[in-house]
């Protein structure tokens, strides 16, 4: 990676720094997808690197989101190494079979020789005030899909090393990029190594209930654990960066510490990615375990209109009141779940 000093990055200028890195880096980076070019991208991200590089290197495609990924697998197959952006989450679906079928499923299908190093960078969830079919929160769909990769950066110094770590990998990832923190800023090193792009991390320590989340939903989670230090629990909180695979390793060691745990996610609760994790972590830590794993999540429904959008993400006081239904006596009572 390119040898520089730390420097303060919003998390979108973050990623506009990996992506220009990369393309300097290796002539076979390409960058394509809706507006992408002279606008930069809805979010910027990718402002200024059609006027630096070409438009033979970063070009806007038609609207068809299929043909995007379609003509991101041709050119994979062929030695190029494609990031592709979706514009919104749920632009993605009209590529779904693309992705599924065939992304997903050729270097396995070719007995692994032929890689698709393909990254799809897709905006992701909410807390923008944005429309349904602008704020989903669609992991869950690509996580079962084997064959994909699935990471998401909560963080600027991770957005850029992740989004590193994936051009380099020769399996297709799907990056997700929580778009309610593209302008929270934070320090960058380009020259960090990151504990791998399949790895999760501590970012707070604690003792006594181990949060889990990742991308948007984990600065909420953080700001829950400072509020939970005030009533008197000691909550550890653990950034899973990398969806698909999961880092059962490091969840349930840290779930075997403490006993307890509670997984917070933007994303509907009913098969909800927490469900995932809950699952794991019952087969894996049951008698660690003080009381069940509980989920805070968004609520089962299409996606509100932007003045109830607070109402449907998860907050500091819906997660503070999954921490205090942990059965931290014999009599607390898990009614009322959320």
């Amino acid at each position: 990676m390119t040898a520089t000093l730390d420097t303060t990055l919003s998390l979108a200028g973050a990623l506009n720094r990996a992506l220009a890195d990369a393309l300097a880096e290796d002539e076979r980076v390409l960058i394509f997808g809706e507006d992408v070019g002279t606008l930069g991208g809805v979010f910027r991200v990718t402002d200024g690197l059609a006027a630096r590089f070409g438009d033979a290197r970063v070009f806007d495609s038609p609207l068809a989101e299929s043909g995007i990924v379609g003509t991101a697998i041709g050119m994979a197959m062929n030695g190029l190494r494609p990031v592709i952006e979706m514009q919104f989450d749920a632009f993605a679906y009209p590529a779904f079979e693309q992705i599924t079928s065939h992304l997903a499923k050729l270097r396995n299908r070719t007995k692994g020789q032929v890689e698709l190093p393909v990254v799809i960078r897709v905006p992701y969830g909410g807390g923008i005030g944005g429309v349904e079919h602008h704020c989903d929160s669609s992991e869950v769909y690509y996580t079962h899909t084997a064959g994909l990769r699935v990471v998401t950066p909560a963080t600027p110094d991770d957005a850029y090393t992740l989004l590193r770590e994936a051009i380099d990998s020769p399996d297709p990832v799907i990056f997700l990029e929580p778009k309610r923190r593209y302008w929270e800023k934070g320090t960058v090193d380009p020259q960090r190594r990151s504990p791998g792009l399949d790895k999760a991390v501590i970012r707070r320590e604690g003792s006594d209930v181990t949060l889990i989340s990742y991308g948007g939903a984990l600065g909420t989670t953080l700001e829950a654990a400072e509020a939970a230090a005030e009533e008197g629990y000691s909550a550890e909180v653990i950034d899973l960066r990398s969806l698909a695979p999961f880092d059962l390793e490091t969840v349930a060691a840290s779930v075997r510490r403490t006993g307890r745990a509670v997984v917070v996610h933007e994303a509907s609760r009913f098969c909800g990615y927490g469900a995932e994790v809950a699952a794991q972590l019952s087969e894996r830590c049951f008698h660690y375990l003080e009381a069940p794993v509980l989920r805070v999540a968004g609520f089962d429904i299409p996606y509100p209109a932007p003045n109830l959008e607070q109402h449907h993400l998860p907050g500091v006081d819906r997660i503070l009141d999954a921490i205090e239904r942990l059965q931290w006596d014999d009599a607390a009572p898990l009614d009322g779940e959320k």
